[in-house]
């Protein structure tokens, strides 16, 4: 896949990462790239982000995600990349 092709991201994040800004902290690392989709809490206490976008800049986000910058602790990020579906507009939290 070349770094400008389109892809979509998903990141199961763990770690201590509700309640502590991390998905508004997610969302503004996505919007600065220019990204679209998602960063939303889940039951068991991860948070997952869609996103959507060159991958290249796809890269960039998962780099952040991993990079200790974000609020809480990040244990791991577990990824998967497929293609997009070009179903979100803006980047938001859920």
């Amino acid at each position: 896949m070349r770094d400008d092709d389109n892809a979509r991201l998903t990141a199961w994040v763990h770690g201590q990462v509700q309640g502590v800004g991390f998905r508004w902290w997610t969302r503004r690392q996505a919007l600065e790239l220019g990204l679209s989709g998602y960063a939303g809490n889940l039951e068991d206490g991860r948070v997952e982000v869609v996103a959507e976008g060159p991958h290249a800049d796809l890269a960039r986000l998962l780099d952040a995600l991993r990079s200790g910058n974000a609020p809480g602790w990040v244990d791991t990020v577990v990824e998967r990349w497929s293609e997009p579906k070009g179903n979100h507009t803006g980047f938001v939290e859920r």
